[in-house]
């Protein structure tokens, strides 16, 4: 018997298994964490099967998401970025991400770890909503907001609501399956 997933993610191989193995699981892993925030800040109007198709492109471009080597990256590496065809080659994007893994940096040497800061918006635990088509989940909450105000306060870029909210949804933050898919228990 098929299981029933969400239906956002039918048709497309890559979704489904992105789906069914990652999305809403959750995360407390530095590293996971800031993979999943650039790439959602790579996502920044556009799709997010675009950024799915890319992100090896990205994990091989950005030394394997390593938050340390990407802080230091020089504008010599910045245009090597903006020439890599496999990326989205947005030149404040591709600032960004040097901008946030420093910044990045700081909430991990403030916090003991990027984790603790974010998880702490939830108590540590996920919010588990109850939605039964994913057309009726939010793009943004008042936790979103608060989230992206706090970051862009402390001088992070492409970190507006939205795109904090598909972080959380992402990451586990918040359990948007749909209540009737096999994840929306598992996770």
């Amino acid at each position: 018997m098929k299981k029933h997933k969400c239906g956002w993610c039918l048709g497309d191989d890559l979704y489904e298994a992105y789906h069914d193995q990652e999305w809403g699981k959750p995360v407390y892993d530095d590293q996971t964490l800031f993979e999943f925030l650039i790439l959602e800040t790579m996502q920044a109007g556009l799709s997010w099967i675009t950024i799915l198709r890319k992100r090896q492109n990205y994990f091989d471009a950005l030394d394997q998401f390593d938050v340390q080597k990407i802080a230091n990256y020089d504008q010599a590496k910045q245009e090597e970025l903006l020439q890599n065809a496999g990326i989205i080659r947005n030149k404040l994007k591709v600032k960004s991400i040097v901008t946030n893994a420093q910044l990045f940096i700081e909430i991990q040497k403030e916090y003991g770890s990027f984790s603790r800061f974010i998880w702490n918006y939830v108590d540590g635990q996920p919010i588990k909503n109850e939605v039964k088509n994913y057309k009726e989940a939010p793009a943004n909450t008042t936790l979103s907001d608060q989230i992206s105000k706090d970051l862009k306060k402390r001088g992070f870029k492409f970190v507006g609501s939205t795109i904090m909210y598909a972080f959380m949804q992402a990451t586990g933050m918040v359990n948007d399956h749909e209540v009737n898919c096999f994840r929306y228990d598992e996770v």
